[in-house]
Protein backbone atom coordinates (compact mmCIF):
# COMPACT_ATOMS: atom_id res chain seq x y z
CA UNK A 1 0.00 0.00 0.00
CA UNK A 2 1.11 3.24 -0.88
CA UNK A 3 2.09 6.26 1.52
CA UNK A 4 0.62 9.85 1.53
CA UNK A 5 2.64 12.86 2.02
CA UNK A 6 2.54 16.24 2.18
CA UNK A 7 5.78 18.61 1.71
CA UNK A 8 6.14 22.09 2.13
CA UNK A 9 6.60 25.14 4.96
CA UNK A 10 5.22 23.78 8.48
CA UNK A 11 2.13 26.92 8.40
CA UNK A 12 1.17 25.28 5.21
CA UNK A 13 1.25 22.08 6.40
CA UNK A 14 0.93 21.12 9.84
CA UNK A 15 -3.17 20.85 9.52
CA UNK A 16 -2.61 17.65 7.68
CA UNK A 17 -0.75 15.69 9.75
CA UNK A 18 -4.15 15.63 12.12
CA UNK A 19 -5.90 13.84 8.89
CA UNK A 20 -3.36 11.17 9.40
CA UNK A 21 -0.90 11.90 6.11
CA UNK A 22 2.96 12.06 6.56
CA UNK A 23 4.32 15.86 6.70
CA UNK A 24 7.76 16.61 5.99
CA UNK A 25 8.39 20.54 7.06
CA UNK A 26 11.11 22.29 4.93
CA UNK A 27 12.50 25.63 4.71
CA UNK A 28 14.39 25.95 1.62
CA UNK A 29 14.07 25.09 -1.73
CA UNK A 30 17.20 22.65 -1.26
CA UNK A 31 15.69 21.07 1.59
CA UNK A 32 12.66 20.43 -0.86
CA UNK A 33 14.39 19.01 -3.51
CA UNK A 34 16.16 16.72 -1.46
CA UNK A 35 13.06 15.53 0.88
CA UNK A 36 10.63 15.53 -2.31
CA UNK A 37 13.46 12.96 -3.78
CA UNK A 38 13.35 10.68 -0.38
CA UNK A 39 10.02 10.78 -0.31
CA UNK A 40 9.52 9.35 -4.17
CA UNK A 41 12.28 6.35 -3.03
CA UNK A 42 10.44 5.41 -0.28
CA UNK A 43 6.82 4.05 -1.62
CA UNK A 44 4.56 6.84 -1.22
CA UNK A 45 2.26 7.21 -4.12
CA UNK A 46 1.02 10.90 -3.41
CA UNK A 47 2.81 13.62 -2.56
CA UNK A 48 1.08 17.15 -2.21
CA UNK A 49 3.50 19.84 -2.37
CA UNK A 50 3.03 23.65 -1.58
CA UNK A 51 2.72 25.71 -4.72
CA UNK A 52 5.74 27.83 -3.69
CA UNK A 53 8.16 25.07 -3.96
CA UNK A 54 6.11 22.85 -6.36
CA UNK A 55 7.32 26.10 -8.53
CA UNK A 56 10.57 26.11 -7.92
CA UNK A 57 11.26 22.50 -8.11
CA UNK A 58 9.26 22.25 -11.79
CA UNK A 59 12.39 20.52 -13.31
CA UNK A 60 12.49 18.39 -10.68
CA UNK A 61 9.00 17.15 -10.48
CA UNK A 62 9.16 16.79 -14.55
CA UNK A 63 11.63 13.80 -13.90
CA UNK A 64 8.63 12.12 -12.32
CA UNK A 65 5.95 13.33 -14.67
CA UNK A 66 6.02 9.65 -16.55
CA UNK A 67 6.31 7.41 -13.63
CA UNK A 68 3.34 5.56 -12.30
CA UNK A 69 4.13 6.59 -8.84
CA UNK A 70 4.70 9.17 -6.98
CA UNK A 71 1.78 11.50 -8.49
CA UNK A 72 3.08 15.10 -7.36
CA UNK A 73 0.25 17.35 -6.93
CA UNK A 74 0.28 21.47 -5.88
CA UNK A 75 -2.01 22.36 -2.97
CA UNK A 76 -2.24 26.20 -1.69
CA UNK A 77 0.47 27.44 0.97
CA UNK A 78 -0.34 30.18 3.77
CA UNK A 79 1.81 32.50 1.78
CA UNK A 80 -0.32 32.69 -0.85
CA UNK A 81 -1.52 31.40 -4.02
CA UNK A 82 0.64 31.27 -6.97
CA UNK A 83 -1.68 29.37 -9.98
CA UNK A 84 0.56 26.02 -10.33
CA UNK A 85 -1.91 23.98 -9.60
CA UNK A 86 -4.38 25.38 -11.90
CA UNK A 87 -1.63 25.60 -14.28
CA UNK A 88 -0.65 22.47 -14.29
CA UNK A 89 -4.47 20.78 -14.83
CA UNK A 90 -4.31 23.12 -17.81
CA UNK A 91 -1.33 21.26 -19.68
CA UNK A 92 -3.09 18.12 -18.94
CA UNK A 93 -6.41 19.14 -20.52
CA UNK A 94 -4.17 20.71 -23.18
CA UNK A 95 -2.40 17.59 -23.69
CA UNK A 96 -5.53 15.05 -23.64
CA UNK A 97 -7.87 17.55 -25.62
CA UNK A 98 -5.33 19.10 -28.27
CA UNK A 99 -6.35 22.48 -27.35
CA UNK A 100 -6.55 25.00 -24.11
CA UNK A 101 -10.45 24.36 -23.34
CA UNK A 102 -10.29 26.27 -19.83
CA UNK A 103 -11.77 29.46 -19.92
CA UNK A 104 -9.84 32.18 -18.57
CA UNK A 105 -11.31 35.05 -16.41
Amino acid sequence: MYKIGVLGDYDSICAFASLGLDTVSVETVKQAEDSLKDMALSGYGIIYITEQYFKELEKVIENYREALTPAIMPIPCVKGFYGAGRERMKKFVEQAVGSDIIYND
